[in-house]
């Protein structure tokens, strides 16, 4: 059966997210292993790969300390103390994905499936930022002034003219091909 990962990873955020509410609860009783059973049980059939998701919340809840300091400089106006758990925990799945997983999650991946989280479980803007300071990491770890596609990207929106500009503010900010 072929593993499923973006709900493998769903399953991690939402371990991470009650992992890190207990442990700053102080409760003692709290293990990774323990709340990745209980939140993979109802899916496990439909998982496949639940090694994945042990692995993954394993090696991310080992690390906040580490993750967290990393992606600081990455947004240096907004504390990671002061953002909601869940986009600190998204953020810290895709940095750590971007980091120790290459070999097996391309980058890109990394990044999509962080913004995916983002959108579907935090705020109005969360993927933005989620895209902005994993974009930012991505360049910085693979020395890269930028990403291919944002190459595309900035071509694509880069206007012809004064009337392509026009254009482009009046359709929502996108260049309109003619």
């Amino acid at each position: 059966m072929a593993s499923n990962r973006h709900l493998g990873r769903i399953i991690v955020l939402q371990s991470l997210y009650e992992y890190e509410f207990r442990s700053k609860a102080g409760d003692p009783t709290v293990d990774i292993d323990t709340i990745v059973a209980k939140n993979i049980e109802p899916y496990s059939k439909a998982l496949g790969d639940t090694e994945f998701v042990y692995g993954l919340a394993r090696a991310v809840s080992g690390k906040f300390t580490e993750l967290d300091a990393e992606l600081q400089p990455w947004a240096p106006e907004w504390p990671l103390s002061t953002i909601a758990a869940i986009d600190r925990n998204i953020l810290r799945i895709g940095l750590y994905e971007l980091e120790s997983c290459a070999d097996t999650v391309p980058p890109k991946v990394a990044i999509n499936e962080a913004v995916e989280l983002a959108k579907a479980f935090g705020s109005d803007n969360s993927s933005k930022f989620v895209n902005g300071v994993l974009g930012t990491a991505y360049r910085q770890i693979y020395n890269e002034e930028t990403s291919p596609e944002e190459k595309i990207n900035e071509e694509k929106a880069k206007p012809s003219s004064a009337g392509d500009a026009e254009a482009a503010v009046a359709s929502g900010g996108e260049i309109q091909a003619q």
